[in-house]
């Protein structure tokens, strides 16, 4: 673990430290919602996946789906926590055009998941640790639509009722970094479960960020909820105007009000929403329609016993199994189609080999294409065959890169590409020879200069690639050029 030197703002009266805990709300990985049988799948027509429970029909009942229930206790094991094997849903009463009950099924006291913590990478590769304070399931609302007509409000209800855990975490950040660092680790790990896909700019994965501020080693001062924040950047930038907004305020003698806002990308600025309503304004009880909600412990042990490799674990692996570099391995990890793809290219290969054109050339290539990794033109099996091609010297890392790029424009598998366009690499000693003897043979002047300065020889190996269409084989054009200046 790393102590580093908490983020301050400065101001008239001095430093004054910034306090930041998160709430972010996962979307459950699952087909159908938390409480009835519609379905989930982004990019649906309007009110096309709403169920009558969803719609708050008079007598409509919900009932569990057990499959997000194990999703919440599967991403609970991953958070070290406590999982409670009594928890209780509860209505959580407020007006909210788009929620069409009128109110939301939530937890409140008796949560399904208690305290936890989770190690967090920073960016630097140092690490601190989070408290979790609680995971609990929950129901999505509805999108309210303000742009579409200007008299109009319209609402679509798809995603009303959508299964959520929301994850609340401990007042333990002090630096917009570090609230970053721990969504993208929290990010990471969930995607790695399985039980929430982690797409932030579809809106499944999103922050709720509470700030406060005080003078370092005063009690925790009165915080602000920045509500709904879906990026890593946002959440940053929402921090140092929301961190800056409250420090003017106390430096001026006023106090903070404890509320809502929303963080708005295009000026830069949080605004306020609504006053921060306490629990009881709520009208939290217990919602008469279901039960509470009692895990079987043999039940609870399959899913522990049916976790995934976590991507600590899976790095360290990375690092001892292939000698990959702690960097590399925390790229290849980073993402877990990325890490799949590098185990699935590099059997009886050289790791080093797959790892760089995995993170350097495809990776790099995606990126620039806005292509996600999961939907790359070029196959696991087809980096393989190219560092195979390279391994056995078929064809020189130059040449590859010319084949890489015929791979990408979909002409085949990279044998086929080197025997249809002629890359193969030149081998033969004696054409290497000849094409060395006709250089030197027109450039006496330069191989004086290379006997002098052996380093000149880097002029020679150039006009041998270039005579040689780039085919000739690197490693002996060297030895017999050293040889030949040598003699």
């Amino acid at each position: 673990m790393s102590e580093r030197q908490p983020y301050r703002v400065s101001g008239r009266t001095g430093e004054w430290e910034v306090v930041l805990g998160l709430e972010v709300h996962a979307q459950v990985a699952s087909h159908a919602k938390l409480f009835s049988g519609a379905a989930t799948g982004f990019g649906a027509g309007p009110n096309e996946q709403v169920s009558l429970v969803d719609a708050g029909f008079p007598g409509m009942l919900p009932v569990i789906n057990r499959y997000c229930v194990e999703q919440a206790v599967k991403t609970g094991f991953g958070l070290k926590a406590q999982i409670n094997s009594v928890s209780r849903f509860d209505r959580k009463n407020y007006f909210y055009p788009d929620l069409p009950q009128g109110y939301q099924i939530s937890q409140f006291k008796e949560p399904i998941v208690g305290e936890g913590t989770l190690e967090v990478e920073r960016d630097d590769g140092s690490r601190f640790v989070v408290g979790i304070e609680r995971l609990h399931l929950e129901q999505d609302a509805g999108k309210s639509i303000h742009d579409m007509d200007p008299h109009w409000t319209y609402v679509d209800l798809n995603r009303s009722g959508v299964a959520l855990m929301e994850i609340v975490s401990k007042p333990d950040m002090r630096s917009p970094e570090d609230a970053a660092a721990y969504v993208k680790t929290l990010r990471m790990l969930v995607r790695y479960l399985g039980t929430c896909d982690g797409d932030m700019e579809k809106g499944n994965l999103r922050a709720d960020v509470n700030v406060s501020v005080r003078k370092p080693g005063d009690p925790l001062g009165t915080r602000c909820e920045i509500k709904n924040v879906n990026s890593m950047r946002f959440i940053q930038q929402a921090i140092v105007y929301e961190a800056r907004r409250q420090v003017e305020i106390l430096e001026e003698g006023g106090s903070i009000d404890q509320e809502t806002r929303l963080y708005d990308p295009g000026r830069g600025e949080t605004r306020s929403m609504r006053s921060k309503e306490d629990a009881h304004d709520y009208r939290y009880f217990p919602d008469p329609d279901l039960l509470p909600l009692e895990l079987d412990p043999a039940w609870v042990k399959r899913i522990q016993d049916s976790l995934p490799e976590l991507p600590d674990a899976k790095r360290e692996r990375l690092q001892s199994q292939y000698g990959l570099t702690a960097y590399d391995a925390g790229v290849l990890v980073g993402d877990p189609v990325r890490a799949a793809f590098f185990e699935e290219a590099v059997k009886g290969r050289d790791p080093k080999l797959v790892a760089n054109w995995t993170l350097n050339d495809l990776s790099g290539r995606l990126g620039t294409e806005g292509v996600a990794f999961e939907d790359s033109p070029i196959k696991a099996a087809d980096i393989a065959a190219l560092v195979e091609l390279i391994e056995t010297e078929v064809i020189s890392s130059k040449i590859a890169k010319e084949v890489f790029e015929h791979m990408w424009a979909g002409e085949g598998a990279p044998k086929a590409i080197v025997e249809a366009r002629g890359l193969v690499q030149v081998t033969d000693t004696s054409a290497i020879e000849k094409a060395i003897d006709e250089i030197m043979a027109a450039n006496p002047d330069k191989v004086a200069s290379a006997k002098e300065k052996p380093q000149a020889i880097g002029w020679f190996v150039g006009q041998v690639m270039k005579a040689t269409g780039g085919k000739a084989n690197p490693a002996a054009v060297n030895q017999i050029l050293k040889a030949k200046l040598e003699a």
